[in-house]
């Protein structure tokens, strides 16, 4: 398993060992104690699973407050997305910048996105199934949002007219997010 710096810290790329043969593959697509060895352990204690059934669907940008920010450990099943994680950590040399990644079922790449990041992604396939681990529970107290389109972040996003949920259509932009980072 590799585990990849970005130019974020904390943010990393993971690309497991992936195994194949004739009948197929096979890869561990988490392994703590693999992460451990890498000096990052998260205690993940849900996973979710999501369906696009469109290409250009963007779910995001979202993160939760502290005392419930969650870390995201992102891959896709079938499809592929442009997976995006911005720095709103206050104190941070790198507030407001983001890294996007292509994961896809055919790379098998990973991204690790810690607490403190806004999350976000857009199908660049139709019927994009994404996993994500999250190492808290869903809060809906505590969570929030910030604004795809914020073009003080200018996230290079694939599409100009995502197919959004009312909810994401409605969120601050970054200066005005409610952030306790």
């Amino acid at each position: 398993m590799k585990i990849i710096s970005t130019k974020l810290e904390g943010l990393y790329i993971v690309e497991p060992d992936v195994y194949e043969d004739s009948r197929g593959f096979f890869m561990e697509s988490y392994s703590g104690a693999k992460f451990a060895e890498h000096g990052i352990e998260f205690p993940f204690v849900q996973d979710n699973h999501s369906l696009s059934v469109e290409n250009g669907v963007l779910r995001g940008l979202h993160y939760q407050l502290n005392p419930k920010a969650q870390t995201k450990l992102v891959r896709v099943a079938s499809g592929a997305i442009y997976d995006v994680a911005v720095d709103i950590r206050k104190g941070s040399s790198t507030f407001g910048q983001w890294v996007g990644v292509i994961l896809s079922e055919a790379n098998k790449r990973q991204l690790l996105v810690p607490q403190g990041f806004a999350h976000g992604f857009c199908t660049i396939v139709s019927n994009t199934q994404v996993l994500y681990k999250v190492d808290e529970y869903y809060s809906p107290e505590h969570d929030r949002g910030i604004l795809w389109s914020d073009r003080a972040i200018g996230i290079d996003w694939p599409t100009s007219k995502p197919i959004l949920s009312d909810k994401d259509q409605k969120h601050p932009l970054l200066k005005d997010a409610e952030i306790n980072f």
